[in-house]
């Protein structure tokens, strides 16, 4: 079906975005935006539905570039997560209830505003089969990039939930292979530890995987045509990961001057970029380790993984270095329906202006992806991901948390609404930085 949107203020997702109050917006039949411009030039198809906003803001959806779908974001340990995958994958019953699981938070960040989601380690490929499942019209759900399981190390992050063990680099390539296989959009790599698994206070990060396995990975993948991404929360880790070429660097650490050259050559000529995730640190700084499920340990490294992902997002905006941003949903107190949170994290916490992080949530973050063509601003050919605010996003980003319509690629989404974990929200609320 096409729509017409009429009597919209546009906000089109550009580095210099400013509102176009009255504006129509024509979607084609085929999911395309294909007209853009005062209402008295534009000819809407015949059998167009009209849509009258009366002034609300028209603006690209909101793409989450780390995303683990098999969790809601009600605090549970490591360890309990990891028993119960183990039940879960290999057995069929156990694996129909992974796939309605994700599912249910694919559309949870599709009703929410989120048209785009890159998955980055979820258990037993359940993620593939979604992101089909949603591509075959079966049910409702955002574009999904999936990484199916990583790749890591013994005694690695994400052995044991969602990352499958290289002992060498011929492994590494193994696993790669399978992720090719079975048709994986990206490979996904665990190079450091995390929060939860560091031996010591004052050691978040420590390095898990030798620079032989990532370069491996990495070199395999990229011979293969797939992107990378990799789990990183030190300096150290950044430099084994940009040595090994990989494409996304997620969360980050602390950027020496040797690690911001590395970045903008990437050993391989590749240009790298950062994944911004201040959602998943903060609670670690701001509640008590009873809250998160976590020690008193981690809460020490977690706030030295916080301040090292501000850090590293300042540094790389600083030197002109691609900055994306993603919520690690399904992390402690982060939810599948707070993309907006990271946005405004974005602004108050790291510094970036507002214009900026409404166009790194959106057209920045849909280049990192390669899907800038694709998705990510409205302009006329490109797919209809949008979504419609009362409020105006560039006078305070929290209008984010307030979508009234979403389309995704060209249809309407009905029948989907937010279901919220209040106990959640009121902490996070609580701490929202003003």
């Amino acid at each position: 079906m096409a729509y017409v949107f009429t009597h919209a203020t546009v906000l089109d997702g550009t580095a210099d975005m400013e509102p176009r109050p009255n504006t129509t917006v024509v979607v084609d039949d085929e999911g395309r935006i294909a007209a853009i411009g005062a209402a008295e030039e534009i000819v809407p198809p015949a059998n167009a539905q009209e849509i009258d906003l009366k002034g609300a803001y028209l603006v690209p959806g909101l793409v989450n570039l780390h995303v683990h779908l098999c969790g809601s974001g009600k605090p549970t340990s490591a360890g309990a997560a990891g028993g119960l995958i183990d039940k879960v994958v290999g057995n069929p019953i156990g694996m129909w209830y992974l796939r309605r699981i994700i599912k249910k938070h694919a559309q949870q960040q599709l009703a929410s505003g989120v048209t785009t989601v890159r998955s980055v380690g979820d258990p037993g490929f359940a993620d593939v089969d979604v992101r089909d499942a949603i591509n075959a019209g079966k049910y409702q759900g955002p574009r999904l990039l999936t990484s199916g399981v990583g790749v890591t190390v013994p005694n690695g992050h994400g052995a044991g939930l969602f990352a499958h063990i290289a002992k060498t680099p011929e492994q590494a390539r193994e696993i790669v292979r399978d992720c090719f296989a079975r048709k994986c959009d990206l490979v996904k790599l665990f190079i450091t530890g995390g929060v939860f698994d560091a031996e010591k206070e004052g050691e978040p990060g420590v390095l898990r995987m030798s620079p032989e396995i990532a370069a491996a990975a990495v070199n395999e993948a990229h011979k293969l045509g797939m992107a990378t991404a990799a789990h990183i929360e030190s300096a150290e880790g950044v430099r084994v990961g940009l040595e090994a070429g990989v494409d996304t660097i997620e969360h980050g650490a602390d950027l020496t001057p040797e690690l911001i050259a590395l970045f903008k050559e990437n050993g391989v000529g590749r240009k790298s970029s950062l994944t911004c995730t201040v959602s998943p640190a903060l609670p670690f700084v701001e509640l008590d380790p009873e809250k998160t499920h976590s020690t008193e340990i981690q809460k020490a490294n977690g706030n030295i993984v916080y301040k090292g992902i501000v850090h590293a997002a300042q540094a790389a905006l600083e030197a002109g270095i691609p900055v994306g941003l993603g919520t690690d949903s399904a992390c402690p107190y982060v939810t599948h329906y707070d993309m907006w949170r990271e946005v405004v994290y974005f602004e108050r916490i790291v510094g970036a202006p507002r214009k900026l992080a409404l166009h790194t949530a959106t057209l920045g973050n849909a280049r990192i992806l390669g899907l800038g063509d694709e998705t990510g601003s409205i302009e006329v050919g490109k797919a209809a991901d949008l979504i419609v605010l009362d409020e105006n996003p560039l006078e305070n980003l929290e209008a984010l948390r307030r979508v009234k319509m979403v389309m995704a690629r060209g249809k309407l989404v009905s029948g989907l609404s937010v279901k919220h974990l209040p106990e959640l929200d009121r902490e996070l609320d609580a701490f929202l930085p003003r």
